[in-house]
Order: structure tokens, then sequence, then C-alpha cells
């Protein structure tokens, strides 16, 4: 596409959306249904959902959670891949002015049980199971220590219906849709749980009116032309297919062609059956799309683009998707939950080597972001001192802008720490280059993101560490072309131990959810730990030392 075509495609955006009117999302999906009622807004191989279908059974789930007991205020748990019903649920929680909590379906029991219990959720509308997974089992285990979730509602996955449990279906049978709630476009809509640096997950708080803007400037920096097609398996629990997928489609009264989990052949099968013209990667499952030996015989002559964020990819992967799947308009880009999502993208007319260098600059935003036209503002400030940074100069990441999160929930001294004076510190380090671009150089924390997931070593090495025959465990994640981050985990044997590498991979598979499992061990003895003078391990050294030694056995 030229960039005259992408520049009138913008333009139109603008003149849809003169003046930015925040709203909840209830009010903008039935605004999006009265506009493009009879199209298709989600898209399986097996089921199409419509505007004015989605806002109708939103309405009558809406219902079901009023007469269920639900009020404004009042968390909600969603624990569901991208099924169809995921969407009207959504919005249903939304209509009645209640807090959608969605979680990561790869939870094991404690950590299913943690977040419900923090969250306070007065009600979970769930899967009975997924990828090998029972959830009414890990709720029977659990259930009596969760006093204040009164409700489970369960979408069967599996074949399994629970005797005493709603359905999805029951739900929107239960009371006749009244008129909604009227809810602040200022109010929580989400609690979206992210990984912290203590061991334990923050719930993250974002109002209706963030991610709208932020769905509408990835909308207008990407340039979404009128009625696009958006296939993507990133689950809607996570920001990514939440905005940059669900919400960022209905600007323009496009669609989402779900999948429930990542399978090349499927994505390739899938653009070719729904005619999609974009697709949402990270870069894993990029390269996994191009190496598919089938790709070849796949139409895939409706894609026009790509975004492969969460992790940088080198130019030759760019090249490859405009040569071989034939996207023209390839993208990258930043950001955190705490801040609303994807802040910065790569725009669509960009060279090459701008989406490889650098994560983008702050994403357009028009009259819907701040007084220059972006959605946010970054710069640079010291890690240690907090103290902001000339322009230019490489120092932790912060930013301000409307979509800023409101805060953590339940968690006072972790939301001064991270929301400062109005500006999100994000624990990365980089800079700001002087064309407005942003450079990411690395992490100020100890966390790294692996295949687009937040990892937190702290959780992982108190597993690994509580084993009889581990005396010391360091989690990191190393450089890793296809995941971003590969994590690592360094261990120090206790005396006489036996522990192998396999055995660590089946502990960690045994407890935690599967992004969490590192991809490599590495046995150290406790001398080989490079430590500071007080005897702390730096773990900066640590990932350097631990990749030679990879580099050298790979």
């Amino acid at each position: 596409m030229t960039s005259p075509d992408i520049a009138r495609r913008r333009q139109a955006l603008v003149d849809a959306f003169p003046q930015w009117t925040p709203s909840s999302l209830g009010r903008w999906l039935d605004n999006r249904a009265e506009r493009y009622g009879s199209r298709p807004l989600v898209i399986t191989d097996d089921r199409v959902l419509t505007y004015a279908e989605t806002a109708e059974w939103s309405d009558r789930l809406a219902a079901g959670l009023v007469e269920l007991g639900i009020r404004p205020g009042d968390h909600v748990g969603v624990l569901m891949a991208n099924y169809p019903e995921f969407v009207p649920i959504k919005f249903a929680i939304a209509k009645v002015g209640g807090v959608a909590v969605p979680m990561n379906f790869l939870y094991r029991a404690a950590e299913l049980e943690y977040v419900l219990a923090q969250a306070e959720c007065r009600l979970l509308i769930t899967m009975t199971g997924f990828a090998g997974l029972d959830y009414l089992a890990m709720l029977d285990e659990i259930a009596s220590r969760l006093p204040l979730l009164n409700n489970v509602i369960q979408l069967s996955t599996d074949g399994r219906v629970r005797n005493g449990l709603l359905t999805v279906d029951e739900l929107s049978t239960l009371a006749e849709p009244t008129a909604g709630a009227d809810v602040d476009p200022g109010a929580v809509g989400d609690i979206l749980y992210t990984s912290g640096t203590t061991g334990s997950p923050k719930g993250v708080l974002i109002t209706h009116d963030a991610v709208l803007r932020t769905a509408y400037a990835s909308a207008l920096t990407r340039a979404f032309g009128d009625g696009r097609r958006i296939l993507f398996s990133l689950p809607c629990y996570h920001m990514f297919g939440y905005v940059e997928g669900l919400l960022a489609a209905t600007v323009v009264g496009g669609a989402v062609v779900l999948q429930t989990s990542f399978d090349p052949r499927q994505y390739l099968a899938g653009v070719e059956r729904h005619r999609a013209t974009d697709i949402l990667c990270v870069p894993t499952m990029t390269v996994a799309i191009l190496e598919h030996p089938d790709r070849a015989s796949f139409d895939l002559s409706s894609l026009e683009a790509v975004l492969s964020g969460a992790a940088p990819g080198p130019v030759w992967l760019w090249e490859r998707v405009r040569a071989e799947l034939g996207a023209t308009e390839i993208v990258t880009g930043y950001g955190m939950t705490e801040c609303g999502g994807a802040m910065t993208l790569t725009l669509p007319e960009d060279a090459f080597e701008l989406t490889s260098t650098t994560v983008g600059r702050p994403k357009m935003a028009g009259v819907a972001g701040l007084p220059g036209g972006g959605l946010t503002e970054y710069r640079t400030v010291d890690p240690e001192t907090g103290e902001p940074l000339p322009a230019g100069a490489t120092g932790e990441l912060v930013s301000r802008g409307p979509t800023n999160m409101l805060g953590f929930w339940a968690k006072p001294d972790e939301t001064a720490h991270g929301l400062r004076d109005g500006w999100v510190f994000s624990g990365d380090l980089g800079r700001v280059r002087p064309d407005g671009y942003l450079e990411v150089t690395g992490r100020s924390k100890e966390l790294y993101k692996s295949g687009g997931e937040l990892v937190m070593p702290k959780e992982i090495e108190e597993l690994l560490t509580a084993h009889p025959e581990i005396s010391q465990a360091y989690l990191i994640g190393v450089p890793d072309e296809r995941w971003g981050d590969a994590g690592c985990a360094c261990i120090v044997k206790a005396p006489g131990a036996t522990i192998d590498e396999q055995a660590v991979i089946e502990l960690c598979k045994s407890r935690l959810a599967r992004f969490k499992v590192p991809r490599h061990v590495v046995f150290l003895d406790a001398h080989e730990l490079p430590t500071t003078p007080t005897g702390k391990v730096q773990k900066f050294r640590l990932v350097a030392q631990v990749q030679q030694r990879l580099e050298q056995y790979a």
C-alpha cells in the first residue's frame, strides 16, 4: 500500500472522530451495533456473530448477571480462551457496571486461587476445561477458600456440564433485558493481572475510556480501512488481543477472526477461509508461519497487514513476511498493561530498519490523545533516583497520558512505586530518539518476556529452592531470536544431589503455566555465581555468562 493510500485512510478516521467523546464499553458496542448492525463482528470456523447479534446477546447476559446479584463495581472473573462467547460476556459485564477480571487460562490451581481471592471476585465465568486443564476440578479444590465467590457460570468446552452450575446459555435466559446501568467512562472496566517483582501478580486498574482511546489510536496509526478483518489467537485476557484485535476492529466496523490457540497452519487456513486482512503475532509465531511446509498452498491474497509485537524482529523477518505472505503493512510496537497496552507503534510506511531497531513512536491519537495529537508522552529517568534525564539519554522509560492505569488493585505500595506524579514507571531501559522513536535496550527489573508473556523469576525461584536437591536457583531471560527472551534456570545443587535438567523442567511443568517453564537449565557451582561484594547475585552478569555458555554448546 502506498503512502497516499495510507494517508487517505487515516484522514477518513480523523473525519469520523472530529472530537473524542469518552464512552463506556457497553455504550460503545451499542453505538457500533446501530451503525454496523448486520456486519460480522466475531468470526470462527463454526460461528459468525454480527454487531447486532453481539449487542443483543450481551443485553441478555447482562440481565442474567443482574438477576444473580451483580451490581456496579462488582468484580466478575472470566476464565476463557478466544471462544465467541467471550465477546458478549465481556460487554455484558461492562453494561451492568461490573469490573471484568479476565484471567490467564494457563493458570494452575494455586495461581487461579490467588487471583480470584486477591481480586475479590463475586462471580466466575469459566470454561470447563482447555488444553488438558480441568478448571472444574481446580475450583473443587480451592472453592472452600474463596468465601466471596458466590456463583460459577460454565461454558462447556470439553463435553462436560456440571449439574448445579448455570451454563452461559442459561445465564442469558434468567431475566428480560432492561435499560443498562449508566456507567461512567472513567470508571474501572477491567482488572488485568500482570507479573510483579514481589512474586505475586498485580491487578492493573484500567478504565473503559482508556482501552477505547488506545484502540482508536491503533486504528489511526495503522491506518485501518473500513471493515478490516483481524485474525489472531493471542488471548483476549491480554491487552494485545483485546485492544489491538477486538476493540480496534470495532473502530472501523471490522471483524475479528478468533482462534483459541496458535497453530501456524490454522493461521494460514483462517486467512484463506475468512479473507482476513490483518494478523496479530509475536515473532515466534511469525517465524512458525513462514516456515510451515504447506504455506505456499494457501491463498493469502487478502492479507495486507501484520502486527508482530512483544519482542524485536530482524530485518530479514520483515522482508520474508512481505515477500512470502504478501503483507505490505508491517509494524511492531511496545507498551505495557499499566499504561493501557501498546503505546508505541512503527508506521506501516516505515522502512524495515526502523521496525527492527526501534519499537516505534507514540501512537497517533488525534483529539483522543494529548494536546500534540499523540496518545502518550515518553521520557527517561535515572533508574536509581527517578530523576529526569536529558533528552536522548538512556535510562528507565516512563510515560504519561490519558490511558494510564489508575493503580494496582489493593496494592497501595506497588501503586505508589509504579505510578508517580502521573508517570508510569516501566522498568524498561531505553531512550527516546530525536525523531521520537523509542529504543528499548533492556530491563531495570528482573522480569523478562518470553513469547509475549511477562515472567516473574521470583515465583519460579521459590518453587525450585523448595526442592531438597536444589540449594540456590536464579531465573533469567536470555536473548532468543524466536522467543524474545528464553527462560533459563541457573541452579546450584545441594550437596550430594543428583537432580538433572529433565527433573527441573518436569517440576516446573507440574506447577506452573507453560510460558513460565524455563527452556534452559544450567547447573553452576556456587563460586561461579557473579556477586557483589555483599554477596548479592548480579543477574545482568549472569545473563552474559550463561548466554556465552549456551552459545558454546549450541
